[in-house]
């Protein structure tokens, strides 16, 4: 290796760290082969970590032998190739079916052991790789899905990306780092990125620089949800394009070396960037960079929550990109297929992953959008979408996730139909669902976030159920939304939901969004409505 595990000695690392130092993660790659040919249950258990580093994760249940799986789309951007070996592995590996991450990934469920050689080498022939998809190394690389298309960018980014891309991965010198690492590269200035919640977030910003106006990058450390979610600080430095993979390899550098590996809960660069402030981080990441200009002018405007529905101008004349609601992320292989084949005819092919978990058909001419959208498809994949069914988000759940306690896909789509159909509003309201504390699908910046427990009835039967929190968002700078008291069994939901959504289109003024909304009437108040519905629905269920 190229650099001295300067850790190695510490008596207090966990169990995860020690087998790290036998053996570095990437090293599954040379095992799967063998596992492939001798059955599941040639798998030693303490072996399972590291299959994470090839993106992939026993499914729930653990003892059935399959695989959820997870590929890089670095900044959301597919070939047409590669869509259609996405479509491919999904139709002929995973029992049809793809979800769009958080993280603009792809992932399948019901991948077999016997089946991952020929899976592997399927997306490499389309430059494709699971490789540290998951794992403690650098996840996918998320960003501006619209990158070199977009009349809100300041530059493109796919170059910068790319560049970082290729550089951290396989890199044996980062593969070994405390827990994930979580980068963003966005130039849009909607805060397409999520900069907040990234462990380093690159932000665009302008410098005047002799006179001259310089276009690049603020940079943000320190972000991360679960369950103790930080927002991501700002670093006084303004650096070009061509310095972002210094800086990055730089702030990777710092929590590879002094990030914390006696527990795995505290593991994350957020714990250490809170820990030392932004001052000291700053100091050491300048002693490993050299000298970086002090911050210029921040361009961010807003946020965007990752939503582009609709058709809408490209910055390249005449052209315009089409945004698909794909309701919370999973679409049969089939109609990707589809998709990816119109976005052919009409487009270049290219398709574009979302972190809001949907889908942009790109490079589309203007006098051609209406008749791509006449196909039958966009019937089921609108770009209009509902105000629940469109701003709705979920994790994995416990159909297959080891970690979830709560179904949250099937539930979020079938609770978001419901209150299409209950609740007429004027305003999104963006409800996100996960399964446990880790938040994969980012609850904390929802509008309304649930998330998803264990209740025991008075019956003493264990049940499934969630709590509620309002008032998320990542504009100006973020605030986590906070939680309201009260556990809601899962069959009092719709309709809990549905008259706390029906007061707040009573009560709201015209245009104002939930977040406003709950900041002009307070958390307190918010709390008196929701133990009233409880009990009116407790009452009315049973």
């Amino acid at each position: 290796m190229a650099y001295e595990k300067v850790w190695a000695n510490n008596e207090r690392l966990n169990k995860n760290e020690i087998n790290k130092l036998k053996k570095d993660g990437l090293s599954i790659f040379e095992d799967i082969p063998r596992y492939a040919k001798e059955g599941f249950d040639s798998i030693p258990k303490d072996q399972y970590m590291y299959f994470k580093y090839a993106g992939l994760t026993v499914q729930q249940p653990q003892d059935k032998g399959y695989f959820m799986m997870r590929v890089k789309v670095p900044s959301g951007v597919m070939t047409y190739e590669q869509a259609l070996t996405f479509a491919e592995v999904g139709k002929v590996y995973a029992r049809n079916v793809l979800d769009i991450t958080t993280r603009q990934a792809i992932q399948y469920h019901w991948v077999e052991l016997e089946k991952l050689p020929e899976v592997f080498e399927r997306l490499k022939k389309a430059g494709l790789t699971t490789s540290e998809a998951e794992g403690d190394a650098p996840r996918n690389i998320v960003g501006n899905p619209l990158a070199g298309i977009d009349p809100d960018e300041l530059f493109d980014t796919r170059p910068v990306v790319d560049e970082v891309y290729h550089f951290f991965q396989d890199n044996p010198d980062f593969s070994n780092l405390p827990r994930k690492f979580k980068i963003s590269i966005n130039a849009n200035v909607y805060n397409a990125g999520d900069a907040e919640i990234n462990c380093v977030a690159f932000t665009p910003a302008t410098k005047v620089i002799n006179g001259e106006t310089v276009k690049g990058f603020h940079v943000k450390v320190g972000g991360g949800l679960a369950a103790r979610p930080y927002l991501g600080g700002q670093l006084n430095v303004f650096i070009r394009p061509e310095q972002t993979k210094k800086v990055a390899a730089a702030v990777a550098e710092i929590y590879r070396d002094y990030g914390y590996r006696k527990s795995r809960a505290r593991a994350r660069l957020k714990y250490l960037v809170a820990d030392w402030g932004l001052e000291k981080f700053q100091e050491k990441l300048l002693e490993l960079t050299g000298p970086l200009l002090p911050a210029g002018h921040d361009e961010i405007k807003g946020w965007n929550g990752g939503y582009f529905y609709g058709v809408h101008p490209q910055k390249q004349p005449g052209l315009s990109y089409v945004g698909i609601s794909i309701p919370v992320g999973r679409i049969h292989a089939d109609d990707f297929y589809e998709i990816a084949r119109l976005a052919k005819i009409y487009g270049t092919g290219e398709l574009r992953t979302v972190n809001s978990q949907n889908l942009i058909i790109p490079n589309v001419p203007n006098d051609q959008t209406d008749e791509l959208l006449s196909h039958e498809i966009f019937k089921k994949f609108p770009i209009r979408p509902p105000h629940f069914t469109g701003y709705a988000m979920a994790c994995t759940g416990n159909e297959f996730c080891n970690l979830a306690l709560t179904n949250t896909k099937d539930r979020m789509r079938e609770i978001a139909a419901f209150l299409d159909r209950e609740v007429d509003i004027d305003v999104p309201v963006r409800i996100n669902m996960v399964g446990c504390t880790n938040s994969c699908g980012q609850r904390h910046i929802a509008d309304i976030g649930l998330q998803g427990l264990k209740l025991r009835t008075k019956d003493k039967e264990m049940v499934e159920a969630y709590e509620i929190f309002v008032g998320g968002t990542l504009s100006e700078g973020g605030h986590f939304n906070e939680r309201l008291k009260g556990r809601i069994a899962a069959r009092l939901l719709p309709g809990v939901l549905k008259d706390f959504l029906l007061y707040f289109k009573e009560n709201k003024k015209k245009g104002e969004t939930f977040f406003s909304f709950k900041n002009r009437a307070g958390t307190a108040i918010l709390q008196e409505v929701l133990d009233h519905i409880v009990k009116k629905q407790t009452e009315t269920v049973g």
